[in-house]
């Protein structure tokens, strides 16, 4: 699959997980530089927001966005996943106050390949939303035409809303 890159074509590794696929395994680290599996991740409803670069200004939109949404909604997870490292991310965490949002590293690459999200020619992941249920099933796929713009918040919300009944 390909994606824009401020209007440059862009090739993914592959295809992007879709709705109804189980969500593949990969190790993430979290903001203690522990390893996260996608079995940690499972068995509750959860909302994965994938940026590219936390130190670009629509990453930052994008992740306050979800940070100020997180209080709207109980028993969700809200993750969001970079290519940055765990320092940038931790980094970047204090100097915008962002407290609600679980933030995991994707440094590694690992959940880019398996999600099919990773942009070779530009070490990073594409920007997506996934909703995924507590049986690690993809409920809700959002892939990001074009990278540098935002996600449509309202849509994948709505989305988190009727699953979450």
């Amino acid at each position: 699959m390909d994606v824009l890159l401020e209007g440059e074509v862009t090739a993914l590794v592959g295809e992007p997980l879709k709705v109804g696929e189980t969500l593949p395994h990969f190790k993430l680290e979290d903001q203690n530089g522990e390893k996260v599996k996608t079995a940690d991740l499972v068995g509750q409803l959860m909302l994965i927001s994938v940026v590219p670069d936390l130190n670009t200004g629509t990453c930052t939109l994008q992740t306050r966005h979800f940070n100020q949404t997180v209080d709207q909604f109980e028993g969700i997870q809200f993750l969001t996943v970079s290519t940055n490292t765990v320092a940038e991310q931790r980094d970047w965490c204090a100097a915008e106050g962002v407290k609600n949002l679980r933030m995991l590293s994707d440094e590694q690459e690992s959940f880019g390949y398996a999600t099919k999200l990773y942009i070779p020619s530009q070490g990073f992941d594409a920007r997506a939303v996934y909703i995924v249920d507590a049986d690690g099933v993809v409920r809700y796929a959002q892939i990001v035409p074009e990278v540098s713009e935002e996600p449509d918040y309202d849509d994948a919300l709505r989305v988190l809303r009727e699953l979450q009944g």
